[in-house]
């Protein structure tokens, strides 16, 4: 049984996938951008965070800002976030709603 045999017989396991892949991306994002910020270097563009957290790594990005202590003094980040996973958890519990009215 290959990987796309395994999606195909469960197909909620694709969504959960994709969350924990992109959170883990959102995660590691704020800690690289911190390291670059320490050192001066190039950095991951701000819109970039943003669209990372956008298509659900709203999670990972939060924690990562935490852990990493990292644009936690910018309103933008500590407001923006937050607001971000609030709306992807009103979206979810709406579809949640709407699946179990059928």
């Amino acid at each position: 049984m290959g990987i796309i045999n395994f999606f195909k017989d469960h197909p909620g396991m694709l969504g959960l996938a994709y969350l924990v892949i992109i959170n883990l991306i959102g995660f590691a994002s704020m800690g690289i951008d911190k390291k670059k910020a320490e050192k001066e270097k190039w950095r991951i563009p701000e819109k970039t965070l943003f669209f990372i957290a956008i298509i659900g790594g709203s999670i990972g990005s939060i924690a990562g800002m935490n852990v990493f202590r990292h644009k936690t003094k910018h309103n933008k980040f500590t407001i923006g976030m937050p607001l971000i996973l609030a709306f992807q958890l009103m979206m979810a519990a709406l579809c949640i709603v709407q699946i179990i009215r059928r």
